[in-house]
């Protein structure tokens, strides 16, 4: 295709200048096939991802005369049909000239539209809506496009996107069909000056495109923005708004996909076994947004079913036919692997070995669930064959380094299913024979969207219990209990209270996460939370627990980050009937920061409990730490409740940045260097003091965030999930990895058994009963350590 053909129409793009609004009410008449058409409509201008920053209607001349347009009207309208703004034309058009109308600009985008011949103050929709030309009170032309409920002919031209444009086919034919007039392209706008025949001309007859050609060796396609005829392949899978073709003449090149989804909306006129040949338009499509993949799309199509009832193509057996790159992603220094010079290999590169299956059939041969079935319908598994990852004991696969992220993890994706049919699976569980599919990808993640309901096997994962802590031993909890909030259903506040009492037992004090206030997530000033706190404290004790008192400071309001208007903080539960104590000291409030004071030559806290550098920027838009002194048969001990920034914000995995970038973790590294420097603090008064620091630290064990904490030297804490096994360290499952996210460390002291003591200085258990399951309580494991506090027997 001539680089003319491809620029064979008006271009639009979308400025934003002052401009007389006008606004359209009254009936209006319709012309046919006038001079004047509206040749490019585009409202994604300023739109994340978007090269032009504005909004644009171009129009085109496709007579021989010039056309005098002066206070005609440019006028947009939402997909509902509700005006919206408008632009007022000056001047003529020149013959088979271009004349274009700048609309409002985003606050994204590179490159300014050309110099406009008009401008208007619409803000255009970048999907769907609706572009009127007036004159006087006659529709000259008309252009719905995406989803628009008015139109010419009999549908709306294609939906687009912030990198598309609705582009009126050359030669500038009006059929007053927008479905057929149109295509979705990349914007081109252009002004009167540029002299050229424009869409005036018929553009040369094209050669049919494979799929292959269309997918090529890249994760955008080359025909992207441009139209494609004769393409030819077998219908494999047809889902709510399109479906998918894959070629039976493959290109024998791995690189390139021989797969293609068509998107047509809503209107599916095509069935699965249908060989046919499309035309339409190339596009790229990016679910979820920065900084996700696109797919590549097929749009405004024109099908022909040539026969019907054909076989399918065999299905690529990953693991058999295909083996991912288990361990690398990515290999070169960052780039976004959508640009045009990226390295594009499938043989060393994860994400470019999906990109290379994208729309293809693929099965998963006896899938191993390593991640539990989410609330939208997605499960993660790997294959059944040649899978280098660490195991866990658990039947999951372990997130161990930055270096080993288990790429040949796959999400099984319902969204070709009835509701509800992806079985509820957790870790463990497997899926024998074959599970087919198509590879797409949304969101983050490789999917294999699943064309029939696996049928599971259960793996008969259970619960972990965990031991009865000594009369010797004390006992400390952290537990990420979810937004937990008084409405609530009282079945959540039942089902944790029994995690506490029976695979807990009963802890001596634990550190709870996310205790929403009274009103939950209403933004109406409530900070305090002790209708949460009182409503599961007497669901422990209904389930047979002891009777726990509870100690917190409230936060100012919207300050602590979390669920907007929710105010979560960390609230201390303790055992009175276990001996332990809350010492005696002034509460601290939202903005008081904790400090140490000295009693016969010993540190205790000033405020009990009190927050940790509560106004530092460390911790803005974040849970403050929450530090309480104890004591436990007369030993003092000191806890500090953390919740630090979550990884909201990171580049994904499988994103197009490449290497992922942890943005998240600057904002923990100078967290944790608070609590490091209160550390310091505190051990320097008393090298034996004896600190627990734990909670939902939202980072690795092996992450900086953590070396931090842990500190060197004479000052140095032990961080307890480094101390287990390499495959026993998770506390959460995040898209089948299993990984560290909560911690317990403990201070060099604790790790010393009293002389005379039974058990060892510390007994140390991440016990497992959320994070592995598809009906959590919570999405985090609890965890406890059991502290040798005195000697004797046990």
């Amino acid at each position: 295709m001539s680089a003319f053909s491809l620029r064979m129409c008006a271009r639009l793009v979308a400025p934003v200048l002052a401009v007389s609004g006008v606004l359209i009410t009254a009936p209006v008449a319709q012309a046919a096939s006038p001079a004047i058409v509206i040749s490019e409509v585009y409202g994604g201008g300023g739109n994340s991802g978007a090269t032009w920053t504005n909004d644009f209607v171009e129009l085109h001349n496709r007579s021989d005369a010039a056309v005098d347009v002066s206070d005609w009207v440019v006028q947009y309208y939402s997909s509902a049909g509700t005006a919206g703004g408008a632009a007022t034309l000056d001047g003529s058009v020149a013959p088979h000239h271009a004349y274009l109308v700048q609309m409002s600009a985003g606050d994204a985008g590179t490159t300014p539209l050309p110099t406009p011949d008009a401008t208007g103050t619409a803000r255009m929709s970048g999907t769907n809506g609706r572009v009127d030309l007036l004159r006087a009170d006659t529709v000259v032309d008309r252009v719905g496009y995406g989803s628009a409920t008015t139109f010419e002919g009999s549908s709306p031209a294609p939906g687009l996107g912030n990198t598309t444009s609705a582009t009126r086919n050359a030669p500038c034919i009006d059929a007053d069909v927008n479905a057929t007039d149109f295509r979705a392209t990349e914007p081109t706008p252009e002004n009167a000056t540029v002299d050229k025949p424009g869409c005036a001309v018929s553009p040369p007859v094209d050669e049919p495109e494979t799929i292959a050609q269309i997918q090529g060796a890249s994760h955008t396609s080359p025909y992207n923005g441009k139209q494609v005829n004769g393409v030819l392949g077998v219908v494999t899978a047809v889902g709510p708004n399109g479906y998918w073709l894959q070629s039976t003449t493959p290109d024998g090149d791995i690189a390139t996909s021989e797969g293609l989804f068509v998107y047509t909306k809503a209107v599916i006129t095509v069935a699965v076994g249908d060989d046919v040949s499309v035309d339409g338009s190339i596009s790229e499509y990016r679910p979820g947004g920065n900084p996700n993949l696109t797919t590549t799309e097929l749009t405004g199509p024109k099908v022909t079913v040539i026969t019907s009832g054909n076989d399918l193509p065999a299905p690529v057996v990953l693991g058999v036919d295909r083996i991912a790159p288990q361990q690398v992603i990515e290999l070169l220094d960052p780039v976004n692997v959508e640009y045009p010079d990226a390295v594009f290999d499938p043989t060393t590169d994860a994400i470019d070995f999906y990109e290379s299956l994208e729309g293809m059939l693929t099965t998963v041969r006896d899938a191993k669930v390593v991640g539990p079935t989410k609330s939208f319908g997605e499960l993660t598994v790997i294959p059944g064959q040649k899978v280098d990852a660490i195991s866990t004991p658990r039947g999951g696969v372990l997130y161990s380094g930055y270096d080993h992220p288990n790429a040949m993890r796959v999400q099984l994706d319902d969204s070709l299913l009835p509701y509800g049919a992806m079985p509820k699976a957790s870790v463990g569980d497997s899926i024998a024979g074959d599970t087919v599919g198509v590879i797409d990808y949304s969101y983050s993640n490789p999917k294999l969207e699943v064309i029939e309901t696996p049928l599971l096997t259960p793996g008969g994962l259970q619960r972990e219990i965990t031991k009865t802590p000594s009369n010797n031993q004390l006992a400390v909890s952290t537990f990420n209990v979810e937004n937990l909030a008084p409405g609530d259903a009282q079945i959540k506040f039942d089902r944790l209270a029994r995690q506490l009492v029976n695979n807990l037992k009963s802890p001596d004090i634990l550190a709870l996460e996310e205790i929403q206030d009274n009103s939950g997530a209403a933004k109406d000033g409530t900070v305090d939370s002790t209708q949460t706190t009182v409503k599961l404290i007497a669901a422990i004790t209904a389930a047979g627990g002891p009777a726990y008192f509870s100690r917190w400071v409230n936060p100012q309001d919207l300050t602590d980050g979390g669920a907007p208007g929710a105010n979560i903080r960390q609230v201390f539960l303790y055992r009175t009937d276990r001996d332990v104590a809350f010492v005696d000291a002034p509460a601290g409030d939202a903005t008081t920061a904790e400090s140490l004071t000295m009693i016969d030559g010993r540190p205790h806290l000033a405020l009990n409990p009190g927050r940790i550098t509560p106004t530092n920027a460390a911790w803005d838009d974040s849970r403050r730490p929450l530090a309480g002194e104890f004591t436990f048969r007369g030993k003092t001990v000191f806890v500090i409740a953390n919740h630090f920034s979550s990884k909201g914000g990171d580049d994904p995995l499988f994103g197009r940045w490449q290497h992922p970038v942890r943005f998240s973790e600057d904002a923990r590294h100078l967290q944790a260097t608070e609590i490091r420097s209160f550390l310091n603090l505190l051990l320097v008064a008393d090298k034996n003091a004896n600190v627990v620091v734990l909670g939902d630290i939202n980072d690795f064990e092996f992450s900086e965030t953590v070396d931090i904490m842990v500190g060197s030297g004479a000052n140095a804490i032990v961080d307890l999930p480094r101390e287990l096994p390499p495959n026993e360290r998770y506390s959460y499952v995040y898209e089948g990895n299993s990984q560290v996210l909560d911690q317990i460390l403990i201070s060099k002291a604790l790790t010393v058994a009293p002389p005379g003591a039974k058990h060892p200085g510390y007994d140390y258990d991440i016990v497992h009963t959320n994070s592995e399951f598809y009906d959590q309580d919570s999405d985090h494991d609890p965890q406890v350590v059991r502290l040798a506090m005195r000697g004797g027997p046990g």
